[in-house]
């Protein structure tokens, strides 16, 4: 019996999560589907938005999915994030296309071992500040050097800018009572965690197993953010500010948009996220792509698909 409906894409015919655009931010539209692209209709009209090319599609207020359009990009693998006003409040995520395991369950392994967590952790603080020798510090003090490296970054940045800076202020669920550059920071934050999390999501590994970050399902979403903050959404926010943007959280969001599809950000954050969790591994022909499934045994795993029951009688 053939399924109604237009086929799915195959895997071979998708954009490689590091090849695709960036994220895209809608809200007070009606989301739906023409043929193989996603469509976005409000009061001025319609937009086409190629769905195999998006990583990432965040739903403001306002906005309505039609169930064409959820199935399209299931198919093609976008992760799509609902979220509040500005979009900075999140609700709750499609997840992505991956079928491979091996990085999810290499992630788990490293996470439930203290001497590898740190081992990650320390890595992962060297790729933001290079040049440091980290090898034996403890979680305590790379969260002392990484708060001195932080505020200096903005310190520089208020002085680059000659935007006005007292200190990071946040306020969960009440962004409007922070000052300008200290609400881009919210907004464009939020946006980069939309997304590190396509990313995680393409990948088939798990945003709540952080290294850094725990206790939230979203604690391996901002190890990896935190990566390129410095040089993204802490930057892109004083800039803003600076040009004196009336609406700064919307400015905010498109700088980001045009820096992650100009630097390849998507590609960039794959490879990283593949070498945080196979360096001590090798394993380079991991493919998200491959479906590869098998039944445990504590001495080597086993083909799945077939009875055993000859192997274990005799």
């Amino acid at each position: 019996m053939s399924i109604p409906g237009i086929p799915p894409p195959v895997p071979t015919e998708l954009v490689r999560v590091g090849d695709r655009l960036s994220f895209i931010y809608l809200e007070r539209c009606v989301v739906n589907r023409d043929e193989n692209a996603i469509t976005a209709t409000d009061d001025q009209g319609t937009v086409h938005l190629p769905a195999a090319s998006i990583a990432c599609l965040i739903l403001g207020p306002g906005t309505r999915v039609t169930h064409a359009a959820m199935a399209l990009l299931g198919d093609c693998g976008v992760s799509v994030v609902w979220a509040g006003e500005h979009g900075v409040r999140y609700y709750a995520h499609g997840s992505g296309i991956a079928k491979n395991a091996r990085l999810l369950e290499q992630q788990a392994a490293l996470v439930s071992n203290r001497r590898s967590r740190l081992r990650i952790a320390r890595r992962m603080y060297q790729m933001r500040f290079p040049g440091e020798d980290v090898s034996s510090l403890t979680m305590e003090q790379l969260r002392g050097r990484e708060g001195a490296r932080v505020r200096s970054i903005y310190a520089r940045e208020a002085r680059r800018t000659s935007v006005s800076w007292t200190g990071r202020a946040y306020k969960a669920g009440d962004i409007g009572s922070s000052n300008p550059v200290n609400q881009s920071l919210t907004a464009a934050n939020s946006a980069l965690y939309g997304v590190v999390h396509s990313v995680i999501a393409a990948l088939g590994c798990s945003p709540g197993l952080g290294f850094v970050h725990t206790g939230t399902t979203r604690s391996f979403v901002y190890d990896i953010a935190d990566l390129y903050k410095a040089e993204t959404t802490i930057p892109a926010a004083f800039d803003v500010v600076a040009s004196g943007d009336p609406s700064p959280t919307v400015a905010v969001r498109r700088l980001l948009r045009d820096y992650v599809a100009s630097t390849k950000m998507l590609e960039r954050c794959t490879q990283d996220i593949q070498r945080l969790l196979t360096f001590d591994t090798g394993d380079a022909d991991w493919s998200p792509d491959s479906d590869n499934l098998q039944l445990w045994d504590e001495k080597g795993n086993v083909d799945s698909g077939r009875l055993h029951q000859e192997e274990a009688d005799s």
